[in-house]
């Protein structure tokens, strides 16, 4: 049994429904259930005298806005740990949309050293990790190629799978400037498809609504690492029509729908939990 911490500036228990939020939650539980003794801690709270007491524990390394820069270079000197990264903390403004080949200038290139001496840095698509190393040019990235859902939504997404559906199209209603529908609506009404606009919910009724119909259709503004929201629209047999912004896109796997691709993303479960726990052991 080893000893773990996740840091991470948000949890699922702040409230904060994203999909790091999302992926870091169940992969505490996963490694619980494997029998290891795990903790969380919110960025912020992480000081100097905790992670002296815990200098032994293994660090996974979520968003890290909120560490201080004391807390970071001492992880680098004296602790092991992994970064998996889910939103372009390497780059000043977090999004490499912006610059030709995704590749930004030197001077906005952040926290390399942090991300160079971590044991790796886990990215959640091929796409990702290509963009992450045309950044940062260094030799610890891997591709765990998905993200992790619990069984009870993967149950849940597996119910809907077969359902009844309309002839719309769904497009997420997000306030997030970077997700917004307005590039959605115009190719809808540019190729006479119908749609309906499908605001924040709970996200057992949100699922629901994706499955009730035809289809999604997102076009976000930034890169996308992988986009859960695409991924569960494929597992519950929906057409998806998006951009290259989007992670998942690059994944051989994401041509598989329904059955298919719910059963990987069971497997991803046991597979990457076992290539963290192997990093700690070399």
């Amino acid at each position: 049994m080893s000893s773990f911490i996740i840091i991470d500036d948000f949890f699922l228990h702040n409230g904060v429904l994203g999909g790091g939020e999302l992926n870091n939650e169940e992969l505490y539980q996963i490694l619980k259930s494997r029998g290891h003794k795990v903790s969380r801690i919110n960025s912020h709270l992480v000081t100097l005298s905790y992670l002296n007491i815990n200098l032994k524990s293994n660090y996974i390394v979520g968003n890290f806005k909120n560490l201080s820069m004391p807390c970071r270079n001492e992880l680098q000197k004296r602790a092991k740990y992994i970064i998996y990264e889910h939103d372009h903390k390497y780059l000043e403004n977090r999004d490499p949309s912006p610059y030709e080949d995704y590749v930004a200038p030197k001077e906005k290139i952040i926290n390399k050293e942090f991300y160079e001496n971590a044991l790796a840095v886990l990215c959640q698509s091929e796409l990702h990790k290509s963009v992450v190393f045309k950044n940062l040019k260094i030799n610890n990235i891997y591709n765990v190629s998905g993200n992790l859902w619990s069984d009870d939504i993967l149950d849940y997404i597996e119910s809907l799978k077969d359902g009844e559906r309309t002839e719309k199209y769904t497009i997420m209603n997000s306030p997030n400037p970077v997700k917004s529908p307005k590039s959605a609506i115009r190719y809808c009404e540019i190729k006479d498809l119908d749609f309906e606009l499908v605001p924040l919910m709970e996200y057992k009724r949100f699922l629901k609504k994706v499955s009730e119909n035809k289809g999604l259709i997102f076009f976000p503004n930034v890169l996308e690492t992988l986009n859960r929201v695409c991924v569960e629209a494929r597992m519950m047999n929906c057409k998806v029509v998006t951009n290259k912004k989007v992670g998942a896109t690059s994944e051989p796997w994401f041509k598989l729908k329904g059955k298919d691709l719910i059963d990987l993303m069971r497997k991803k479960k046991l597979q990457i939990s076992e290539l963290i726990e192997g990093f700690f052991e070399k």
